[in-house]
C-alpha cells in the first residue's frame, strides 16, 4: 500500500464510488466525504497528499472547501483537483483561481483521472 493519501469529496454516492473505483488502481488509501463541510473537518484532522472535491454539493460547495484550504498555510500546498458538471470555461477559471490544480469536467474519464494523479503525486 502506497503511502499517498487522498481525499475524495463527493455528495454523489455512485460518482463518490467511480473515482474511489479507479484511484484504488494506483495502491492509494481513499478517504471519503460527502460535502464540503465533512470534506473540511477531514482535512484538518488527518494529512492528505491530494483532494478531489466536486463543486455542486449542499452545506458547502467545492469552491469555498478549496478557498477554505489555500487559505490556511498548514493545507495551502495540497494538489486539488476539481471533478464537476460545471463545464463552462468560466467556472473552470474560477475554480483555477481559487487555487485549484486541475479541473476535470464530468462526465469524467477514469484514464485521465488516473494519469492526472499519478502526475500530481509523482507515481
Amino acid at each position: 500500500m502506497s503511502s499517498k493519501k487522498i481525499l475524495v469529496v463527493e455528495d454523489s454516492p455512485t460518482m463518490r464510488q467511480l473515482l474511489c473505483f479507479a484511484l484504488k488502481r494506483l495502491n492509494v488509501q481513499i478517504v471519503e466525504a460527502n460535502d464540503g463541510i465533512d470534506g473540511l473537518k477531514k482535512v484538518t484532522s488527518d494529512k492528505f497528499d491530494l483532494i478531489i472535491t466536486d463543486i455542486n454539493m449542499p452545506i458547502m460547495d467545492g469552491l469555498k472547501l478549496v478557498s477554505l484550504v489555500r487559505s490556511n498555510p498548514t493545507y495551502k500546498d495540497i494538489p486539488i483537483i476539481i471533478v464537476t458538471t460545471e463545464g463552462s470555461e468560466e467556472d473552470r477559471k474560477r475554480g483555477l483561481a481559487l487555487g485549484a490544480n486541475a479541473y476535470i469536467p464530468k462526465p469524467i474519464q477514469s484514464g485521465q483521472v488516473i494519469s492526472l494523479v499519478k502526475s500530481m503525486l509523482n507515481i
